[in-house]
């Protein structure tokens, strides 16, 4: 079994998610193109795929990432820092 690849920013976007009150549980493990976050805000639930890095390729879905975004009915962001995660929970309940 391969290792999860975890985006470098993961880990600061995950704790300044808890310290804001957001519970965070990490599908990384999961694979196959699945999100990388599983998050829980005052009822509601967003996936969110972390994508950082300084070259355009560490931005881009894999193509196992495309396919799962493309068959998946519900909501999934792609995230690159905190503020976008939180922009798009705070956008959800209408404070935005």
């Amino acid at each position: 079994m391969r290792a999860a690849k975890i985006d470098n920013a993961q880990a600061e976007i995950v704790k300044k998610l808890r310290d804001a009150g957001v519970q965070v549980q990490s599908l990384a493990e999961v694979g196959k193109g699945c999100p990388d976050l599983l998050c829980g805000w005052r009822g509601a639930n967003f996936l969110f795929e972390v994508k950082t890095g300084e070259r355009e390729c560490d931005r881009k879905l894999t193509l196992m990432e495309q396919e799962w975004h493309t068959r998946w009915s519900g909501q999934v962001n792609i995230v690159s820092n905190f503020d976008e995660a939180m922009a798009v929970i705070l956008d959800y309940e209408g404070v935005l």
